[in-house]
């Protein structure tokens, strides 16, 4: 089994601030803006005033459209150009993602194996029972995304395949086990601790 990098599986994380920013940043730059609300120039008809100015001792209005009336436009309501993304330093998206793999570690969730398959889903089951994670959400990292480790993996429901330098708080967070292949751990180190450029 191939030895974990205390800098980055073994951080003393003290407050949970930090996770906390990651997870809310990748949920928020998730978020796609496709509600949109008409307003009241926007809303079909109301080109006729309602009744005339005065005499009539009720309130003056101009349109039917008003936001306040029934079927009309809505004052304030989505444009549907909002701008949800949160920005996070490179640095400290990295120190997020150390943490959580520091918390999944110390709650003995993190394993290691020699990934290998010729595109079979029965091969990667077989080595995820020797783990004893069955049924467990399981985040499988690796290297690279092999054709045939997609094909393998496409069909096992409860498992989510990610390369090292695309790992990110909330599927660690969100995943019962980390499972990291033996080639993946160096490039996880080499991308989290800046060691070179990934």
């Amino acid at each position: 089994m191939a030895t974990l990098n205390p800098d980055i599986f073994a951080l003393k994380v003290e407050n949970h601030e930090l996770l906390k920013t990651a997870y809310d940043a990748y949920l928020a730059n998730s978020r796609s803006s496709h509600a949109k609300t008409l307003k009241r120039g926007e809303v079909r008809g109301g080109g006729k005033k309602p009744w005339k100015q005065k005499g009539t001792g009720r309130a003056r209005f101009g349109s039917t459209r008003n936001p306040i009336w029934r079927h009309g436009g809505v004052a304030f309501g989505r444009t549907g150009n909002e701008n949800f993304t949160k920005k996070l330093s490179r640095s400290a998206k990295k120190l997020a993602v150390r943490q959580a793999l520091s918390l999944k570690n110390q709650a003995k969730a993190v394993y290691t194996t020699s990934l290998s398959t010729t595109g079979k889903t029965r091969e990667i089951a077989q080595q995820l029972h020797d783990l004893k994670l069955d049924g467990q959400n399981i985040l499988l990292v690796v290297s690279e995304k092999a054709p045939e480790l997609l094909r393998a993996t496409n069909n096992l429901a409860n498992v989510k395949l990610v390369r090292a330098t695309y790992l990110n708080v909330f599927d660690i967070l969100n995943a019962d086990a980390v499972v990291f292949s033996e080639t993946a751990l160096d490039q996880a180190a080499n991308w989290l601790l800046d060691k070179e450029e990934a």
